[in-house]
């Protein structure tokens, strides 16, 4: 009998490598990664992939400050996350904390309790500004 597709996706690197913490994980610490994270335990700390993509599936339980390139939330997250292209709070999300990002994208039904900042590129905001100064 084949496994039963997830019903989540995540946009996964060129070379598709993703580190998954599986639900029974329990952890604490710090998490720095060079490949996209999904995180279905339950994790305390501070968690960086400048340039991956952090995934809190649904049974997901974080408690931590974020920095992601992009992150998605289906699960439960308590804490600022900051992302460098988007952040997507999906209907089963539950948020409490700050976002930063240059998109953020929260579903109808998703829970979020705190404050949102478009944090937009500063070469784009530089070339804006020059430009109209023509």
């Amino acid at each position: 009998m084949s496994e039963p597709t997830p019903k989540f996706t995540t946009p996964s690197t060129p070379g598709g490598q993703r580190t998954y913490l599986g639900r029974t994980v329990v952890a604490q610490g710090q998490i720095s990664s060079a490949e996209d994270l999904l995180i279905e335990g339950k994790f305390e700390g501070t968690i960086s992939l400048n340039d991956h993509c952090l995934t809190v599936g649904p049974e997901g339980n974080v408690k931590a400050e974020i920095r992601a390139r992009q992150v998605v939330i289906q699960g439960s997250v308590t804490g600022n996350v900051a992302a460098r292209e988007k952040i997507e709070i999906k209907r089963t999300g539950h948020v409490v904390g700050d976002l930063v990002a240059g998109t953020v994208a929260i579903e109808e039904g998703a829970y979020f309790k705190g404050s949102i900042d478009i944090a937009r590129d500063e070469a784009s905001g530089a070339a804006a500004s020059s430009s109209s100064g023509n």
